[in-house]
């Protein structure tokens, strides 16, 4: 599969009480914390694209956008959706999306929006770079 405009994931997550701003020092409310909000974004985007990575390239997050416009609860079901919209060299640019689930119906309420860039990155040369020593 080539690294191409398209490519989407999503990863899904329940609220835990680890996920609220109160313990992930974001916020003092026991409702989930944008921080966590991100991680789940963020993993959608590393989802999306790893099957069209060799195993010797990643990629590492550059830019964050992102509207965390409601809260979510602990217990609730929440989905993330990374979708690939262009790639540029290197530079690839996501349309990241959050959402509560609702098992018993098809609704659906946007927790967060906004994109995420990342770079393709060689591991090892990453991961040696003398800014990490």
């Amino acid at each position: 599969m080539p690294l191409a405009a398209g490519l989407r994931a999503t990863v899904d997550a329940v609220v835990t009480a680890a996920d609220t701003a109160a313990a992930l020092g974001s916020g003092d409310l026991a409702v989930l914390g944008t921080p966590r909000v991100l991680a789940l974004a963020e993993a959608a985007t590393v989802r999306a694209v790893s099957a069209a990575l060799p195993p010797e390239r990643t990629t590492v997050g550059i830019r964050v956008v992102l509207d965390h416009h409601a809260p979510a609860a602990v217990g609730a079901a929440m989905r993330a959706e990374a979708i690939l919209e262009r790639v540029e060299g290197n530079r690839l640019e996501f349309r990241v999306a959050v959402r509560s689930v609702q098992a018993a119906s098809a609704d659906t309420l946007e927790l967060a929006a906004g994109s995420i860039t990342r770079m393709v990155v060689d591991r090892a040369r990453f991961a040696g770079s003398p800014q990490l020593a």
